[in-house]
């Protein structure tokens, strides 16, 4: 082994690096750790996620001799490949039947001769394993929802509840059962999946049959159309539900008996899987949901999300990092429910835990920092919108309000000195009519070269003319009301209105007290926003306590 002070410069890897090193399957890769006492040591990494020298890599394989050809697994998932194309998971049961000894009449002899050849040194478990792991990987690059992505299984396994071993797992859109095998890892745990495409649910049936889990039953169908375990109550329901489908139903089921927390409309598909698996929980049990962020926000779900606060049903929503659900960056949050032990709303001193774990790396550390948890009292959360944004609330509970408001109230202040610098010193004039007798209109002088129009506003295209005086009398009231229709419309029509005649000179000192009207008006503008900020800090610090009155 090299020695430590060189290790921390040799370039690492993963173990997904040296299966595409190697040729291999990442399952092939933990086999040769499993099975080979000279594989190298960890040099980095977490237990989890440990990381190896190239060098000692690449020595290791060249000694093996197992860069240097393809494997049989790889072999075989080439000929599944050309025989099944896009119907890839037909493909992957029929094999899966072969291993678990049914007879496959339909099975490719390539593919067939492959499977039997490799069961002869692998056990099936593991090849299935191999090629399961092999087309969740091609799901994953192809961004695809047909399986739940290996990130998103990670984080729900990390924050699911602790399970008795003989607990109830049931995950109604099960897909070929990553997640619900995953989850309920216990030998003994009794596990019901339902899945609406049918070779799914046979591949995964035989994948938890060759686990020799013998308390799994997953079966095909849809799941909120006809629901295959009507009376089934589990300890946890997991679920990846379809997103963004509107063809879930609802006409159909207006009346179900599931939805005792409102009616989802159309376009909440989310909420209506999130009913049914929250109506398939015993008292106490817990409900996981990967939903899209939108979700948390969208109008239509508001009375559901309420229903949902109101009665201490949702504990935990977790955002998670950005990529977890596919190989693109959409955000998905993690939905944690409990079903309250007995009837009568929500616990006493109930809050929702709020983690937002946005700024992580998908393959790094689930466990939040403090600063990335808030919990939020219901209160808090039954307003207009009931935003189940974790984002949103850490926000308001680490805002630095002290830091704040002094910031904005010395802003005011500067600004408000700076508005009477600005007001300019105005003596009395001749008197109201004073500067009617010679005027001339705009469309004169844009007849005479004086104007050009640089957008709406005409702008001086002499040096005859000062454009802060043009504009300056064109806003005055007077030439506002000859802008006006008789109907009262207002329309900006600048070239029948009139100013004055006067020299140049005069013109500028006009000009400069019309530029600082206008520069005065802007600053009110500047006022007025930061009155409101400072009006909306000052109160939000108050009611959190993040503010006091001075004695």
């Amino acid at each position: 082994m090299t020695d430590n002070g060189a290790s921390s410069l040799a370039p690492l890897v993963t173990g997904a690096e040296i299966a595409r090193l190697a040729g291999v399957t990442r399952a092939a890769v933990s086999n040769w750790r499993r099975r080979y006492d000279d594989f190298p040591a960890p040099a980095g990494g977490a237990a989890n996620s440990p990381l190896y020298a190239l060098a000692e890599v690449q020595e290791w394989l060249d000694k093996q001799r197992k860069g240097q050809e393809v494997s049989p697994e790889v072999e075989l998932w080439q000929a599944m490949r050309a025989a099944y194309g896009e119907q890839m998971v037909a493909g992957l049961a029929e094999v899966a039947g072969v291993l678990a000894g049914k007879r496959e009449p339909g099975l490719p002899k390539d593919v067939a001769t492959r499977v039997h050849g490799l069961a002869q040194s692998e056990a099936p478990v593991d090849l299935v394993n191999a090629l399961t792991e092999r087309f969740i990987d091609s799901a994953r690059r192809a961004g695809s929802d047909q399986v739940t992505p290996e990130r998103v299984v990670r984080a729900v396994c990390h924050f699911a509840p602790e399970l008795p071993a003989d607990a109830t797992v049931f995950d109604p859109a099960c897909g070929i059962g990553v997640l619900l095998l995953s989850v309920a890892s216990k030998p003994k745990m009794r596990c019901f999946g339902q899945e609406m495409d049918a070779d799914s649910a046979r591949f995964a049936q035989l994948r938890a049959d060759l686990l020799s889990r013998s308390g799994v039953r997953i079966v095909a169908g849809d799941s909120l159309r006809a629901d295959e375990w009507p009376d089934l109550k589990a300890d946890l329901v997991v679920c990846d539900p379809p997103a963004g489908v509107t063809e879930w139903g609802r006409e159909e089921l207006l009346l179900d008996s599931r939805w005792e927390l409102g009616t989802p409309s159309k376009a909440e598909g989310e909420l209506a899987w999130l009913q049914h698996a929250y109506a398939h929980t015993e008292p106490g049990g817990h409900v996981l949901m990967v939903m899209p962020a939108s979700v948390a926000y969208r109008k239509a779900g508001r009375r559901i999300r309420a229903e949902l606060v109101r009665r201490g049903i949702v504990r935990q929503v977790i955002a998670l990092p950005p990529g977890t659900a596919t190989s693109h960056a959409l955000p998905v949050h993690l939905w944690c429910l409990r079903r309250p032990e007995s009837t009568g709303g929500a616990d006493a001193n109930h809050t929702v835990r709020m983690v937002d774990l946005t700024d992580n790396n998908p393959d790094g550390d689930l466990e939040p920092r403090c600063d990335q948890v808030t919990d939020v009292p219901l209160i808090e959360l039954l307003d207009d919108i009931v935003d189940l944004t974790p984002g949103s609330h850490l926000r308001s509970q680490h805002r630095d309000y002290p830091g704040e408001y002094t910031a904005l109230r010395k802003n005011l202040e500067d600004q408000i000195r700076r508005l009477a610098a600005l007001l300019p010193e105005l003596a009395p004039g001749g008197g109201p009519g004073s500067l009617d007798g010679a005027t001339t209109s705009v469309a004169d002088l844009a007849r005479a070269g004086l104007v050009e129009y640089d957008g709406a506003e005409p702008v001086s295209a002499s040096e005859l003319l000062d454009t802060d005086y043009l504009q300056g009398f064109l806003r005055s009231s007077v030439n506002a009301r000859r802008s006006t229709s008789a109907s009262g419309t207002h329309r900006l029509d600048t070239r029948g209105s009139r100013i004055p005649r006067m020299g140049i000179d005069e013109q500028r000192r006009y000009g400069s007290a019309f530029r600082a009207l206008s520069e005065f008006e802007e600053g009110m503008r500047k006022v007025d926003e930061l009155c409101r900020q400072l009006a909306d800090v000052a109160r939000d610090g108050l009611a959190t306590g993040a503010l006091t009155p001075k004695e």
